[in-house]
């Protein structure tokens, strides 16, 4: 029996097994309530209403301390003797992975398409509100972290949910946060075996395979995905075994590589047609509120730009705290101001960048797509591209294996994260994981799953009702956070503490 025929029947038999399952399971989380002419899914509501209430909460924190949270990632405010594994440049580039990828490429294409030009600015405004969401859990993610007694760090919605609600709500808060931290584990675990490994395997797995002659051309064969998978499985098994710090110093090479990448193609097509710049943005604007063959009009633009915005930053899905909480910090909210960069970098920069690009060249597949209805995804962004780089796919294909991998390497985190909770944190038990989830890259290139990958996405976004529910409950304890990380910066600027001072509150540990 040939490679070809068991993977095939591998991926029919499971496909035949989970399809009525991940069917169901959609209907109910991306459960979708008509408005205004077209359909408005309830999870995506949630997402952007949590942004709207923590901007107000938080007195726009996003804007007023931009600047502040630069500052933090220069290191201006980092104290020696800070508890952690990274510095906050190496937190904030191992959250980006996770974000920054296909949904950068295609899922901006998809929106274009669907919601036409007027879903970019919609985008944007998601983009910025999801930065108040990332505040809130990144900032409750340091607090309620544990620092085990070999210096590593645990942190997410699995350790502050149970923490911060029995610090609030006494015994029956804790209860509630146990087993709302499972529910998240689970949660956590299941999206990154499928949706942060397989997928991503699988997606530049076929875009190289696209660049090399296709199914004829030089890894098209079963052969050539397996040497694909093993060859990625062998990086990521490798990095992974180094733990935070090896994944960090990775990422915080990759991120701004694969971002560089990509935003320079985009200013290359963007300043050949630099006259067309001023008409781009004004039929994003205009067609922001006076859409054309958008069904739902204004309302149909707007949903169409909050749901891939709300895909793409993943802000309020309470992943991103992982990573963070492994920073080097004795304030959370110091780590949560960095972390609001982090939407800002991946949908108000890449995300726009992509979209601008796409409708200054106007590719005759963008114009296709939205005559028939159809979703081009990522050939519309290559397109765009080939439209000025005829070479350009070649650089696509470089960019999406960075963004790939990197987006594999920080689910492996957040994934042995969420199975140390459930399995404990023995040698044996975390090497377990990293054998599985090594395996799993390498049947990315081989299977396509789609029904688990489908899965996944339903179980991530039911992440985000109980994260959110939880940051609302715990607010207040960020707001005390942030006060007190406020009078630490006043205190350093007027020179009344230096960084040899030891005697700040220190992040609670737990050994």
């Amino acid at each position: 029996m040939s490679l070809d025929s068991v993977t095939q029947s591998v991926d029919e038999a499971v496909s035949d097994f989970f399809e009525p399952i991940a069917k169901w399971l959609g209907e109910v989380v991306f459960y979708a309530v008509p408005v205004g002419g077209t359909d408005l899914p309830l999870i995506v509501a949630w997402l952007v209403v949590a942004g709207l209430v923590f901007t107000g909460w938080f007195g726009f924190v996003q804007v007023r301390k931009f600047r502040l949270a630069v500052d933090v990632v220069r290191g201006k405010y980092d104290e020696k003797g800070s508890a952690g594994e990274v510095n906050h440049f190496q937190a904030l580039t191992a959250a980006v992975s996770g974000t920054v990828g296909l949904g950068n490429i295609a899922g901006v294409a998809v929106a274009v398409s669907i919601g036409g030009p007027g879903a970019t600015f919609w985008m944007i405004l998601c983009g910025l509100l999801g930065m108040a969401t990332k505040f809130v859990e990144v900032t409750l993610g340091v607090k309620y972290r544990e620092v085990h007694a070999d210096g590593t760090v645990s942190g997410g919605p699995m350790h502050y949910l149970p923490k911060g609600l029995a610090d609030r709500f006494g015994a029956n808060g804790k209860k509630l946060g146990k087993v709302l931290a499972v529910l998240a584990s689970f949660m956590i675990l299941f999206f990154g075996l499928f949706g942060g490994n397989l997928f991503q395997v699988n997606q530049s797995y076929a875009q190289l395979v696209s660049v090399t002659g296709g199914e004829d051309g030089l890894i098209g064969s079963s052969a050539g995905a397996l040497f694909f998978g093993i060859l990625v499985a062998a990086l990521v098994g490798i990095v992974l075994l180094g733990g935070i710090r090896s994944i960090a110093n990775v990422t915080s090479r990759l991120v701004p590589a694969m971002a560089g990448i990509y935003i320079a193609a985009c200013l290359v097509v963007i300043l050949v047609h630099v006259t067309d710049v001023p008409s781009a943005i004004g039929t994003i604007i205009e067609g922001a509120f006076n859409p054309e063959g958008v069904a739902g009009g204004v309302l149909g633009a707007l949903i169409i730009g909050f749901k891939r915005a709300a895909f793409s930053n993943e802000a309020g899905l309470g992943s991103a705290p992982i990573a963070h909480s492994a920073v080097k910090t004795k304030h959370p909210a110091s780590e949560g101001l960095v972390a609001l960069l982090e939407p800002f970098i991946d949908t108000v920069v890449i995300c726009t960048m992509t979209a601008l690009t796409i409708v200054i060249a106007n590719p005759a597949s963008w114009a296709e797509a939205r005559t028939d209805n159809s979703i081009g995804g990522v050939t519309i962004t290559s397109d765009a591209f080939e439209t000025v780089l005829p070479w350009f796919p070649y650089i696509l294909t470089v960019a999406v294996m960075l963004f790939a991998i990197s987006t594999v390497l920080t689910w492996g985190y957040y994934g042995l994260k969420a199975w140390t909770y459930l399995f404990g944190r023995s040698r044996a038990s975390e090497l377990t994981y990293k054998v599985v989830y090594t395996l799993f890259a390498i049947t990315g290139s081989l299977l396509t799953l789609q029904t688990l990958i489908d899965m996944a996405d339903a179980v991530l976004f039911m992440l985000a009702v109980i994260n959110i529910i939880g940051l609302y409950l715990l607010a207040p304890v960020v707001k005390r956070e942030l006060n007190s990380f406020l009078e630490f910066v006043r205190a350093r600027d007027a020179g009344e503490i230096t960084d040899g001072d030891d005697d700040q509150e220190s992040v609670k540990t737990t050994v």
